[in-house]
């Protein structure tokens, strides 16, 4: 059984690079990051891949039908057991939707999903630092907050409400992160 650990926080909260450094650790692990994958479709210059480009642009989600489809694949496909996902939910729709697969998938187990809780000031300014592209600019990192903030209090009740939701300081050293974080995963395993 694939058991699975979704990661959220808000952009530059440090989410990726968290899984990452976890997934490098163990040989165990796989990470996925949303992002990651959406880059990688978009790069190829698929229809798809054009459809995407064009929400990440905007800082908007991209629709839920394209993402379920990528991620459902990556967590099949997985050479592990245990699969690390970070950016994603970030809706409630896509949260209800993955529900509804898990519930009806014995091969595949959501043990938890892990919030890394940053403050607003403290996301703008990793962000608007790292400056990777058009999605650093401070309009489109003031709408990627908006569209995370908006439905996080209902995503996380949901994962509250199924004793699946555990809370991570992210403003701390990333050493200190991530061995609370691995620590956490490796307890649940």
């Amino acid at each position: 059984m694939k058991k699975l650990f979704l990661i959220i926080g808000a952009p530059g909260s440090g989410k990726t690079t968290d899984a990452e450094l976890i997934a490098k650790k163990h040989e165990n692990i796989t990470h996925y990051s949303t992002g990651d994958m959406f880059r990688a479709e978009v790069a190829s210059g698929s229809q798809r891949g054009q459809i995407i480009d064009k929400y990440i642009k905007a800082g908007n989600i991209v629709p839920i039908a394209i993402a379920i489809e990528t991620i459902l694949t990556a967590i099949k496909n997985a050479p592990t057991d245990v699969i690390v996902i970070d950016g994603y939910p970030r809706s409630i729709e896509q949260m209800e939707e993955l529900d509804k697969y898990l519930e009806k998938e014995n091969e595949v187990e959501l043990v938890n999903c892990i919030e890394v809780v940053v403050s607003e000031e403290v996301a703008k300014n990793r962000v608007i630092g790292r400056s990777r592209g058009a999605d650093d600019k401070v309009e489109v990192f003031n709408n990627r907050m908006k569209v995370y903030i908006e439905p996080l209090a209902d995503i996380q009740r949901f994962y509250e409400s199924k004793n699946l939701l555990k809370k991570i300081n992210g403003e701390r050293m990333i050493e200190e992160i991530v061995n609370e974080m691995d620590e956490y995963i490796q307890s649940r395993i």
